[in-house]
């Protein structure tokens, strides 16, 4: 090897390191250019060269060297780093109340492909996780693309270690399915490649808006979000998901928000979960869920063709109060830097901003003190790109041992 290849092998070698942070940086979007990664790296530039070098001989990024410095700026110009739109994808899955999907996606949060969304769920994991792996495997082949691992979404808390749907209140499978399990077995018999992982709904989400949405930037991060039935929540703090001791953080749903309220599934009475869904919605304002369409496609339409009808508005009010009482008190006692808000919460901040942020300071002793963000989720599909960020968690935490082994 001459002179020149060692120097840059040996450039590689100390900044092997830094191969999974500079991917992240990428993926997040937070290194645009080599100056930026060479900054936030804290390398040298030849070895974030080095580095970045790697990550596309690997396919990962992209390096455009050619000129495009702003108009007005000095010296030579950055090159600028992407992620490869044709590089490898991790297979996502989706399964909630009113159906499934699977999906493809890429670094960055792309989603490159979809399948059509399946609209039975059957009391059998077993065989809705099968066709969800199937349509996935579908759209693998169609792609020729590599794949990283799996990812699957489920409206349920996953129990760790052990990865069993401990309370899949909204579909009909047995507490206590082992989902990670029959999933990674159907991954495998699929015959695609890397490792399977399984996670709630809302936690996926909010990692997905905390990398390429809402949540960019927050250091303690709380997502809210109710889709198609119950409400889930989830907590991001310093880039991570914290999920507690043993995966079952955040069970906000079950926040007391109307002691006198309606029946919840748990037991109990006036849960947030059952007061501030879109089922919850509907009710409220008078409206008989069809079945031509999803709960949360009913009460969308409702807000945003109907709004100036008295019960849809008093039905709007009354969700936010309900809604605000429970963000309140995670305020409280969770001291958050931010507040995203998904699925039908979104449509109610949209809806009337000032009265929900007003409850939130009303009742919340730091809300008072200085007032908490209150953002919507703006990821179309956060819960299916969550899905994909942990199956691309093994590459982004070491690229280079992800497809040498």
């Amino acid at each position: 090897m001459d002179g020149k290849g060692t120097t840059t092998r040996t450039r590689l070698e100390r900044g092997r390191g830094a191969l999974g942070p500079a991917l992240e940086l990428v993926h997040t979007g937070r290194a645009p250019t080599r100056a930026v990664l060479t900054a936030e790296l804290g390398v040298t530039r030849a070895t974030a060269g080095a580095v970045a070098a790697e990550l596309e001989a690997l396919g990962l990024i992209r390096i455009d060297s050619r000129p495009g410095a702003a108009a007005g700026s000095q010296g030579r110009p950055s090159h600028r780093l992407s992620v490869d739109d044709k590089g490898p994808v991790a297979l996502a899955a989706q399964i909630h109340a009113d159906g499934f999907r699977a999906a493809l996606v890429g670094l960055g949060g792309r989603i490159v492909a979809t399948a059509p969304v399946r609209a039975t769920v059957t009391a059998d994991p077993a065989q809705v996780l099968g066709e969800v792996v199937e349509a996935g495997a579908g759209l693998l082949r169609a792609s020729g693309r590599r794949c990283v691992g799996a990812g699957l979404a489920v409206p349920s808390a996953v129990a760790e270690p052990d990865g069993t749907a401990l309370n899949p209140l909204h579909i009909a499978w047995p507490a206590g399915a082992p989902v990670r399990q029959i999933f990674a077995d159907r991954v495998r018999a699929a015959g695609i490649e890397g490792p399977a992982f399984t996670g709630n709904d809302v936690n996926l989400a909010a990692l997905a808006e905390h990398r390429h949405g809402a949540g960019r930037g927050a250091r303690h991060l709380l997502c809210v979000a109710t889709g198609h039935r119950g409400v889930g929540g989830a907590l991001v703090l310093d880039g991570r998901l914290h999920t507690g001791s043993s995966g079952l953080a955040l069970e906000v749903g079950h926040l007391t928000v109307n002691p006198e309220g309606r029946p919840c599934y748990c037991g109990s009475k006036g849960c947030l979960d059952v007061e501030a869904d879109p089922l919850a919605f509907l009710t409220t304002a008078g409206r008989t869920p069809g079945p031509e369409v999803s709960l949360l496609q009913q009460s969308r339409d409702l807000l945003r063709t109907e709004y100036a009808d008295p019960a849809v508005r008093g039905a709007t009010e009354e969700l936010i109060d309900r809604l605000g009482l429970g963000l309140a008190g995670l305020v409280n006692i969770l001291n958050p830097d931010r507040i995203i808000l998904g699925g039908l919460h979104r449509e109610l901040l949209d809806a009337d901003p000032e009265r929900l942020r007003a409850v939130v300071a009303d009742r919340s002793l730091w809300g008072r003190s200085g007032g908490v963000p209150i953002l919507p989720c703006t990821l179309d599909h956060n819960s299916l790109v969550g899905a994909a960020e942990v199956a691309w968690q093994p590459v982004l935490d070491d690229p280079l041992g992800a497809f040498t082994r």
